[in-house]
């Protein structure tokens, strides 16, 4: 009835490159076929941090519970994906940049016919977003909003060069989002939240794998947790597939869906 998993251990003895390649091969996405006739459902997977008592920020920022090998993983998952997709207002709280290309990565995106760096998609439907915030008007950003948001937010956006795309009509339809990334050739996505952002992605069945970094610290508070949505919920089960710690304390986790689930 009880199996025991064994934790691999990262430590800080050990090479950077070779710990990268490792990781990488760990959370290497599943093959799937990128082009015409049969583009694919896209493979989404979330990244998130919590406190051991499931607190997902502490003073506001969920960087504050995070360490050095929390941003190795998190190199890595940008490393490997197509397109980071996160919730505008995380974004702009977090102080999210571009993502830029990665040198350790360069030749295997390439092999993989990938772009140097993953696109940005961030996901608004009220569009109040800062006008300064650098990233709105990179080529490789996209804003994800539905048509019932604000004309006049969708104006001044608009004016500044941001790139808007209509996913849903009241809100944003999670299935019009996948398509449009299909057919983009983002099939490697990959989300970093925030809670409500993850929420609508747990609510609509798409979260394929779920990597979750507990930070050894107890937070208490008011802080919510890493995924909320409105309505009754549903159970999505889950399987472990790596347990991974470091001298820090940290556990990082890879969850995925259950056997005969999904894709």
């Amino acid at each position: 009835m009880f199996g025991v998993q064994k934790a691999t251990q990262l430590t800080s003895g050990d090479d950077e490159a070779a710990t990268l390649r490792r990781l990488a091969g760990l959370y290497a996405y599943p093959d799937r076929p990128a082009s015409p006739p049969c583009l694919p459902r896209p493979f989404l997977r979330a990244n998130m941090v919590s406190s051991i008592d499931g607190a997902v920020t502490h003073n506001g920022k969920s960087g504050d519970l995070g360490g050095p090998g929390d941003r190795t993983i998190f190199r890595v998952l940008r490393g490997l994906a197509d397109l980071v997709l996160v919730g505008a207002n995380t974004a702009a709280t977090e102080g999210y940049r571009q993502p830029a290309p990665d040198d350790m990565f360069a030749a295997d995106r390439a092999a993989r016919e990938q772009h140097p760096a993953p696109a940005l998609a961030l996901v608004s439907r009220s569009l109040s977003i800062p006008g300064d915030y650098t990233p709105l008007t990179h080529p490789d950003t996209v804003v994800v909003t539905c048509r019932a948001a604000p004309p006049e937010r969708r104006a001044a956006l608009t004016a500044i060069g941001a790139t808007l795309i209509d996913c849903g009509d009241d809100t944003v339809d999670i299935d019009q989002l996948l398509d449009v990334c299909a057919e983009r050739g983002w099939v490697r996505m990959l989300s970093e939240g925030g809670p409500s952002l993850l929420g609508a992605l747990i609510d609509a069945d798409v979260v394929d794998e779920l990597c979750v970094t507990t930070s050894p610290t107890l937070v208490a508070g008011d802080s919510g947790r890493i995924a909320r949505a409105p309505g009754k919920a549903a159970l999505h089960a889950m399987r472990p597939a790596t347990i991974i710690t470091d001298d820090d304390g940290f556990v990082f986790t890879r969850w995925t869906r259950a056997t005969g689930e999904g894709a």
